[in-house]
């Protein structure tokens, strides 16, 4: 009977308007919730076939659909772990039992351990940087970790490398062979002198002197000491030889170091690495031994004070001296149809049939968007679009229910014909 079919389509109705209230309600709930995508109900007919002078009503059907593909907006911070992406791609995270899903949900903090979870407890992951450059495991999430900013670690690098540029006076009178630094004895002379501060292995301070002197035309000896090892009275005789003695030789027409020349310090510091000391720079010219540049990498202990991460994924530790170590790179993670994903509680996804098989790579690279630092992508709830459809979504279920009591008037009226 097509009055049975009626309050059916009039059911059919209420239900899938349900659908599409609740559908705004939640998005409603979350216009302020980071990284949130809007969802939807669609409505889809349903026809029901009956004999050619009947028409039956089959109703309505409804089914849900998430624009997670969707860009949202930016609202700026002033933490550098707040990240957003700027473009394809979602963030790869995992709960505390290992299990990874996708999210571009970005407000992430360090916890106890140093370890960046966001506010429902998802854990950000990324490739450790320990081991050189990674490559990322294009179609899987294997070799993944936990991204760790743990400001409790002290970091000591030993010196390496450098680089001293001088100037030595032309017009500077030539020391005798048997008194030189190279010598090591008592009243050995010099023309210039220059302390440099080093770190051994362990962080600890080696201080270099350095001394210049000229043996000949256009001739210097550079030698270099452990002033741990200078005498009571400072300078000479050292306790230890000379940790290395080069020859410079000059043009005399440029004033610049010749071909041939030595024009470079290597050596072991004590307790620490071989460090190169660059001295490419060094000139022979009028006027007065100057300093020019003196730079030396290492440092003492130094604990972490920031983190910065790059718009390539690379997470920084700022030392309190000022230096930068990367330490992790944060991939990207995306599927062929990202508004077919499934949703999950903490406003995070996971792999469905429909969307396809994951793909990771790097930011800025392969089509994949880039991290932005400092900011996190807002809802794409559009509250004035969402009250608009609360209004639609009310006035639909009364007519549908109006529908469906119709219907059931009319039941009654045949029902009681016989009376």
């Amino acid at each position: 009977m097509s009055l049975y079919t009626v309050m059916r389509a009039g059911v059919s109705g209420m239900a899938a308007q349900s659908n599409r209230l609740s559908a705004v309600a939640d998005n409603i709930a979350n216009s302020d919730t980071n990284g949130y995508k809007r969802a939807e109900a669609e409505f889809s007919s349903l026809v029901v076939r009956g004999a050619v002078e009947d028409y039956e009503a089959g109703g309505v059907t409804s089914s849900m659909t998430y624009a997670i593909s969707e860009q949202g907006g930016f609202e700026y911070t002033n933490s550098s772990t707040d990240l957003a992406v700027n473009g394809s791609g979602f963030f790869v995270v995992s709960d505390a039992s290992g299990n990874t899903y996708l999210t571009r949900a970005g407000s992430f903090v360090p916890d106890s351990e140093g370890n960046l979870v966001n506010a429902a407890g998802y854990y950000l992951m990324g490739y450790s940087l320990d081991a050189g450059d990674p490559a990322a495991v294009a179609n899987g999430l294997t070799g993944l970790e936990m991204v760790n900013i743990d400001a409790g670690e002290l970091v000591a690098t030993p010196t390496t490398e450098g680089d001293l540029v001088v100037n030595l006076p032309v017009d500077a009178a030539e020391v005798a062979a048997g008194s030189l630094p190279s010598d090591n004895v008592e009243g050995s002379t010099y023309s210039a002198k220059t302390s440099l501060v080093a770190y051994d292995s362990v962080g600890g301070e080696v201080i270099l002197d350095v001394y210049y002197t000229k043996t000949g035309e256009n001739t210097w000896e550079v030698a270099v000491y452990d002033q741990a090892d200078a005498s009571a009275e400072g300078g000479f005789p050292y306790s230890s030889a000379p940790l290395s003695v080069e020859t410079l030789t000059f043009d005399p027409a440029t004033g610049q170091i010749a071909v041939g020349s030595a024009s470079a310090l290597s050596f072991a510091i004590p307790d620490g690495a071989t460090v190169t000391i660059d001295l490419a720079g060094t000139t022979e010219l009028s006027g007065d031994y100057a300093l020019v540049e003196a730079t030396l990498d290492g440092n003492a202990p130094s604990s972490v004070a920031s983190v910065e991460v790059a718009a390539d994924g690379t997470v920084y530790a700022v030392y309190d001296n000022g230096e930068r170590k990367a330490t992790y790179k944060i991939p990207l993670a995306d599927v062929p149809s990202p508004d077919s994903l499934t949703p999950i509680s903490g406003n995070v996804y996971q792999l469905s049939n429909e969307s396809g098989d994951v793909v990771v790579g790097f930011p800025g690279l392969a089509g994949f968007g880039s991290v932005v630092s400092g900011a996190l992508e807002s809802s794409t709830v559009d509250l004035a679009s969402e009250l608009t459809a609360m209004i639609q979504a009310q006035r639909g279920y009364i007519a549908n229910s109006k529908a469906f009591q119709t219907g059931a008037d009319l039941l009654d009226v045949l029902v009681n014909l016989k009376r």
